[in-house]
């Protein structure tokens, strides 16, 4: 069985687009993916690969780690 640790990923996508004045639509283009999945991930319910994560990043010509942060979860279960 998977163990789930809680770890999340939560991103700042939504805004670097709207500060771009961009639609889901135009990033989706530049970065390769469908709109539907720029849309999911501005949503929360998507993590990105990290090849997807360095290209968003690498668009908005800013550190990959300004876009996406990690947050540990606890690890109570062991």
């Amino acid at each position: 069985m998977k163990k789930d640790f809680g770890d999340s990923i939560s991103n700042k996508v939504y805004e670097y687009r709207v500060l771009a004045r961009m639609s889901q639509q135009e990033l989706a283009k530049q970065v390769g993916v469908s709109k539907q999945t720029i849309f999911v991930m501005e949503k929360g319910n998507y993590v990105p690969s990290m090849l997807l994560a360095f290209r968003i990043a690498d668009f908005f010509d800013v550190d990959v780690n300004d876009v996406f942060t990690y947050s540990k979860g606890d690890d109570q279960n062991e």
